[in-house]
């Protein structure tokens, strides 16, 4: 088949990647988004999906907008039997659509219908959930309505980050749609309706969501810490200075911190203990120790690390901002 791409991130760069090394099929041009500025320097920045494309010689195109004639008459104009999209982060109109004689196929992150739109990894660890996966699917106007073609399962650990599940996600998807491709263009795809009754929606990740909001459980603070990580690090503000929260648990025995009170009661975000390797904070259900951080202007550290050169950085009683 004639074969258009459609993606931008480093999970879609790796699926076309895995287009690349298939030699079943015929890549004709790549879309991804716009260059942009990025950094602290504010510098021009390429797609993880432009720099293979331009590396392994295709055609790139980066239109602001899909809506236009101009950019659908150009996309028609690449004959294409079908367009993949994975993590491209444009609407895709109807034009656009029903341009290919075989549709759009999309690899989504998730097990549709749960955790349909943009941020379907961090918001299944956010949530507690155990299990995720990849689900190939038959594109329409619906935000990841359309018919299923092909699903695969992970287990999503306890220790799981957003990285480490997106990387999982990633070893799934590449040969689910290599096997979805084949099976199309033989004909001999099954493709099964969505249950809208067991929809979720992962919506856009905000950045007031990077603060952590201590009144909220220890749990659910350690799973968002763990789901955000590189996508947009949780922080929180002691004594007006803004700290990256890289890496906690909420494995610390309460009977450690040789402390009667009972905890639950004390004010959220309290550091109850300062230790050799963690601090160990109130949350307003239960406690979090973190074990790593990140200052400004400064690499993600150990609490370790930090406390050997600045020993009394961290003390107990303070407590971070609400």
């Amino acid at each position: 088949m004639r074969i258009l791409f459609a993606g931008t991130p480093e999970f879609a760069a790796a699926h076309l990647q895995a287009l690349l090394d298939c030699d079943s099929h015929e890549l004709v041009a790549v879309y991804t988004q716009p260059d942009r500025r990025a950094g602290r320097g504010k510098r021009m920045s390429i797609s993880p999906v432009k720099a293979l494309a331009q590396s392994a010689g295709l055609i790139v195109e980066q239109p602001l907008s899909l809506k236009d004639s101009a950019a659908q008459q150009q996309l028609a104009s690449y004959q294409a039997d079908i367009l993949v999209v994975a993590a491209y982060g444009l609407l895709l109109p109807p034009a656009i659509l029903s341009a290919p004689p075989l549709g759009c196929i999309n690899v989504h992150a998730s097990l549709l219908p749960s955790w349909r739109g943009a941020a379907p990894v961090e918001r299944a660890i956010q949530a507690g959930d155990d299990v995720t996966g990849v689900t190939i699917m038959q594109m329409d106007e619906g935000l990841d309505t359309g018919d299923m073609l092909l699903k695969s399962r992970c287990v999503i650990t306890e220790d799981e980050t957003g990285d480490s599940l997106r990387q999982k996600l990633t070893d799934l998807g590449r040969p689910a749609l290599i096997s979805t491709l084949e099976k199309m263009a033989c004909g001999k795809v099954d493709a099964t309706v969505q249950n809208d009754a067991h929809a979720s929606y992962a919506k856009k990740l905000d950045k007031s969501e990077a603060r952590i909001n201590w009144q909220a459980s220890a749990a659910l603070i350690d799973r968002t810490i763990r789901a955000f990580t590189s996508a947009m690090p949780c922080y929180a503000i002691l004594e007006e200075q803004r700290i990256k929260i890289i890496g906690a648990h909420i494995n610390t025995p309460i009977d450690a911190l040789n402390n009667d009170t009972d905890n639950d009661t004390l004010q959220a975000g309290r550091i109850l203990d300062v230790q050799s390797s963690a601090i160990v904070v109130q949350c307003g259900r239960g406690i979090i120790a973190i074990t790593q951080v990140q200052l400004a202007g400064t690499k993600p550290m150990s609490i370790a690390a930090l406390l050997n050169g600045r020993p009394t950085f961290f003390k107990p009683g303070q407590c971070f901002a609400d």
